[in-house]
């Protein structure tokens, strides 16, 4: 599959609600949206050991530049590349640059969805587990001081609720002292990583993809999900429905429907495609733009989707997660929007076929036949006819397996791979540093992460760049629904962001980016 970058039909990109660009932060530049082909510069990996061979360049080229370019940790700052600077000094009261190490071992901490609505998610965390496990086994965190150690990964069900999230992030903060943490969900993080940051704890590839995790000047400890941003999908969706204008079109207007999930991560979804709307001159008074809410929680959402279906849209959106994501899909079969509406989108946190397989829609499957996505460019570890001789997903699913987990039951348990492998290798690295593994190094290692991910489509690369770029993966490849294959098809090239999206300073009041 190609990878190039496609032009927008608007600079300001989607964070935030009035269409003033000074609230509109986040985005790209058209001078760097050509379509033009990019070619990776290896080729892709055939074994394991190719891999491998791959990452130990790949981690020994970041070692050199951070060291090259004098980046890391002196006294009490820890600068990096692009301006990037870290005042240690103004951490918490008390704050250990090797809180959660001992000699032996490295504590991780992680507030995780396991119940309820979203318990789906919880699967991020057993692929992150299986990882750990076999990198300690191999004695890979092994640091430049000559202690060896294994990963101690605790993980806590928050059931996606952020008042259980609090509590949990404070014992794993005050109690366990874990070395790093990770929080899933929009809410839960929204409301915890100023806490993270303050007391300069790593909070690496937080699991939501909200743009304000983008952010690494003043939220340096925090990183995002390995997707494209929310803001970036609703841009997706916008250029879709200005490119295909015609075809959607009823009587020289289009209707979108979207069901909305009513907190900060819904939010943000909405507020970014009514952004690009408002900016577009090509759609100004052309798209007429409907909502419903669901709660997160809901048990059903049959009325919003009822409601939805009598506007007669010709887009619909589900800018939604969990179980929501499948009751999307079969109320559209039951109401008619199925047979009517032009367009029906999935979001990203709905990617992979555990929300939209048969075995969720029932019958024959012919509910999500159609439907369309934009992927984040991540593997189906599910799909063993295409990957049947990928390295990585013989290996994931191998080591899945000895675990005694099915690596067919789920999806995201290949997504939650693209959140452990990162992570592992950035441990890796912080220890080749001087001074071996430390907080300060990983935040080193973190913010000049540059590797080849075997989690994502071969040309996708997985890179932050100190205090310019925030977003660690921004690439997407829109993606049809095959009801007899059960597995999502590209319907083009991938969509390759990197580097060109604007990091965003969240302002929580405003709802939006900080001009």
């Amino acid at each position: 599959m190609g990878t190039v970058t496609v032009g927008f039909a608007l600079v300001a990109a989607a964070c935030g609600g009035g269409g003033d660009e000074s609230s509109s932060v986040i985005g790209v530049d058209k001078d760097d949206l050509q379509s033009t082909a990019t070619t990776a510069a290896v080729k892709e990996p055939t074994t394991m050991e190719e891999w491998e061979k791959l990452w130990e360049t790949e981690r020994a080229a970041m070692v050199k530049a951070i060291k090259g370019g004098g980046y890391g940790k002196s006294g009490t700052t820890v600068k990096g590349m692009n301006g990037m600077s870290v005042d240690l000094s103004k951490c918490a009261a008390g704050w250990s640059d090797t809180e959660g190490l001992t000699d032996t071992s490295i504590k991780v901490g992680a507030s995780i969805v396991q119940s309820g609505t979203l318990a789906e998610y919880g699967n991020y965390g057993k692929s992150i587990d299986v990882l750990f496990k076999y990198y300690s086994a191999k004695g890979a965190f092994k640091d430049s001081t000559g202690k060896t150690r294994t990963v101690e990964y605790i993980q806590k069900d928050d059931g996606y609720d952020a008042n259980r999230a609090i509590p949990i992030v404070d014992e794993l903060l005050d109690s366990t002292k874990a070395f790093a943490i990770w929080t899933l969900g929009t809410p839960a993080t929204l409301k915890l990583y100023d806490k993270l940051n303050s007391r300069c704890v790593p909070h690496p590839l937080a699991m939501t993809a909200h743009p304000a995790w983008g952010d690494p000047m003043t939220k340096p400890w925090t990183s995002g999900a390995p997707v494209a941003s929310y803001t970036t999908e609703a841009l997706f969706w916008g250029d879709y429905v200005e490119k295909n204008f015609d075809k959607l079109a009823t009587n020289g207007k289009v209707t979108v429907a979207a069901l909305v999930m009513n907190n900060d991560f819904g939010k943000v979804y909405n507020q970014g495609f009514k952004e690009y709307l408002a900016n577009s001159a090509a759609l100004k008074g052309k798209v007429e733009y409907l909502t419903e809410q669901i709660e997160p929680q809901a048990p059903t959402i049959t009325d919003a989707m009822t409601t939805l279906a009598s506007k007669n849209a010709d887009v619909f959106i589900a800018m939604t997660a969990g179980t929501s994501c499948t009751q999307a899909n079969t109320e559209a079969a039951r109401n008619g929007m199925k047979g009517k509406v032009k367009a029906l989108f999935y979001p990203n946190t709905c990617g992979g076929t555990s929300f939209i397989g048969k075995e969720k829609v029932g019958g024959d499957g012919s509910a999500g036949d159609g439907w369309l996505i934009y992927e984040g460019g991540l593997k189906e570890i599910k799909d063993t006819v295409a990957y049947a001789n990928d390295p990585w997903m013989k290996f994931l699913r191998a080591e899945l397996e000895k675990a005694g987990i099915n690596p067919s039951s789920s999806s995201l348990l290949g997504h939650g791979a693209a959140y452990g492998w990162p992570v592992a290798q950035m441990l890796i690295v912080a220890g080749e540093l001087e001074g071996g593994l430390t907080r300060s190094n990983f935040l080193t290692a973190m913010r000049h992460f540059n590797m080849t991910p075997p989690t994502h489509f071969w040309g996708i690369k997985s890179q932050l760049q100190g205090g310019q770029d925030g977003y660690i993966n921004e690439a997407g490849v829109l993606s049809k629904f095959n009801a007899a294959k059960q597995l999502w098809e590209p319907q083009g090239n991938i969509i390759d962001l990197n580097g060109k999206s604007k990091n965003c300073a969240w302002d929580t009041a405003a709802g939006n980016c900080k001009a």
